[in-house]
């Protein structure tokens, strides 16, 4: 068969002229566009099967925080007498007044919390970036040996006393913000998961870099550091988790040496201060019905949380693969 009997009548008749060529490129680009698949009835009904079950689990995973949500407005007594439920009980702001009874203090906690969090991250990012970036440069002499170092500090640790006594006389750190600061900055595990994410950059990116003349920081910052997004948005979120959850190493450093003490150490002694007072009267003729106990917590967590859930959406996209990546080699 002729060459020329394989194309097709129209296409043949329009290639003379260049509005010919204009329908023929039209005509090409309708025929070879994608067109959606026709499913077929059972597909159709696992999907939607699968619709309802996903929209039942995410209603079941919203469930722990209404309830929270709920109770933070419910009064103590109903609390106590009912239990908690989806729609507040006894409507009252009680919990939230004895939270913001000093309102300078639980603004300046913010403040702190949220300086914190953002330079941490901020810092964090870099350093563990650019760690991890180092780490997987194969023409790194000591590569293998370091990593094998920060490897081996998530298996054993020196204790809480060696890093007390190191924090607070050596370093000389204690009622200082830098000795809840430092301690967060880097994560052993974030950077063996930086560096298994930059085994999916390609090499060849590095040396075309090294042929145009580009110096390692050039080539780390313009070439490397845009294909990181994935994991600058896990390694960021989990640092940025650390920083607004932390309470612990503000109990051991910071105590009462400060004036603002971060968010979460903050609403703790709230906590711990009206369950001290609770117990203290229990004995005596006081009557401290009306003093929030339960739902005191539930406002803590909503204040606590409430700022962080909404900063989680921005960067959920990215989140999947960068926590999956390097989980498979080849």
């Amino acid at each position: 068969m002729p060459s020329s009997d394989l194309l097709l009548p129209s296409a043949t008749e329009t290639l003379t002229t260049v509005s010919g060529k204009r329908r023929t490129q039209r005509w090409w680009t309708r025929s070879n566009r994608a067109r959606p698949v026709k499913l077929a009835r059972s597909d159709y009904a696992l999907r939607g099967i699968s619709y309802v079950f996903i929209t039942f689990f995410s209603l079941f995973c919203l469930l722990p925080f209404v309830l929270i949500l709920s109770a933070s407005f419910s009064s103590e007594s109903a609390i106590r007498e009912s239990g908690f439920g989806l729609f507040p009980k006894d409507f009252t702001l009680d919990a939230y007044e004895y939270i913001f009874a000093a309102p300078q203090q639980i603004l300046g906690s913010y403040i702190v919390t949220i300086t914190m969090t953002v330079t941490g991250t901020a810092v964090g990012l870099i350093i563990i970036a650019m760690t991890g970036y180092a780490l997987f440069r194969q023409d790194f002499r000591f590569r293998n040996q370091i990593t094998f170092f920060i490897y081996f500090t998530t298996l054993f640790s020196a204790g809480l006393a060696p890093t007390f006594l190191w924090v607070s006389r050596t370093l000389g750190l204690r009622g200082s913000y830098l000795a809840v600061w430092l301690p967060l900055l880097m994560t052993p595990w974030l950077i063996i998961l930086m560096k298994n994410f930059m085994r999916t950059v390609p090499y060849e990116v590095i040396e075309s870099g090294k042929v145009d003349g580009a110096g390692d920081f050039r080539i780390f910052w313009q070439l490397t550091l845009p294909m990181m997004k994935p994991a600058l948005a896990t390694v960021g979120l989990f640092l940025a988790l650390g920083y607004w959850n932390e309470w612990y190493l503000s109990s051991l450093y910071l105590g009462s040496t400060v004036e603002f003490k971060p968010l979460q150490y903050y609403l703790y002694n709230i906590i711990n201060t009206a369950n001290a007072l609770r117990n203290s009267v229990a004995g005596s003729n006081v009557s401290i019905t009306d003093l929030p106990s339960n739902t005191l917590k539930m406002a803590s967590a909503v204040l606590a949380t409430g700022p962080i859930l909404l900063a989680y959406p921005y960067v959920q996209r990215y989140f999947v693969s960068g926590i999956t990546v390097g989980a498979v080699k080849g």
